[in-house]
């Protein structure tokens, strides 16, 4: 008869391999890719270095599986952002405040996806290169929809998307490296929405 899992130890196993995903966030973010190392890892998560092993064959494989986690739901969030609103200033203003809100529940998740081990993880480049293109044309296919309904200036609208993807990312990141981030989210938000709307060269309807 085959060995088959119980409920409780797929649970555990999940737990444990939690852990140290969550543990090794803290490392990367306070030692950086380069310097970090499995026994690091281990020693913050409290677990054996044989339990690490049993999950990741290595510290690149446990990053990237951060990465890519970190960047799906991100991507969600602003992506079902810009799909729930119909008028681009409320969709531009849905994603930031979206994006703000995974950056603050995550700020080192955030962090690492903006500019931690970037270079560093040698397969990292390939996935980060596919995350942004896939922000980019969330973001295109929001600024074609607004162009067709004439709400923005006409423009290349896949150059747009790309300046807001960077100008938001860094802001982001200096925000979160912000000693009063916390003080300064609510005007970051409103001062990215104004950026995007000049970027986007909206079209204010006369009052």
């Amino acid at each position: 008869m085959p060995y088959r899992s119980t409920d409780k130890t797929r649970q555990k196993k999940d737990a444990k391999r939690t852990a140290m995903m969550q543990a090794a966030v803290r490392v990367f973010a306070q030692k950086g890719y380069h310097a970090a190392t499995v026994r690091d890892i281990v020693s913050e998560a409290d677990v054996a270095i044989g339990t690490f092993y049993f999950y990741f064959p290595d510290k690149e494989t446990l990053f990237n599986h951060l990465f890519e986690e970190t960047a799906a739901f991100l991507l969600q969030a602003i992506d079902q952002a810009l799909i729930s609103r119909s008028s681009f200033p409320a969709q531009l203003e849905a994603a930031v405040q979206a994006y703000v809100n995974v950056a603050f529940y995550e700020p080192a998740v955030v962090q690492l996806l903006l500019v931690g081990g970037m270079g560093s993880a040698p397969s990292l480049s390939e996935r980060r290169a596919e995350y942004r293109e896939k922000l980019i044309r969330a973001w295109q296919r929001a600024l074609n929809a607004a162009l067709e309904r004439q709400q923005i200036e006409p423009q290349n609208t896949r150059r747009t998307a790309e300046a807001l993807v960077g100008a938001l990312d860094e802001i982001i990141f200096h925000l979160l490296s912000s000693p009063q981030a916390e003080q300064e989210r609510t005007a970051a938000v409103r001062d990215m929405v104004q950026l995007g709307l000049r970027a986007a060269g909206y079209l204010y309807a006369p009052s």
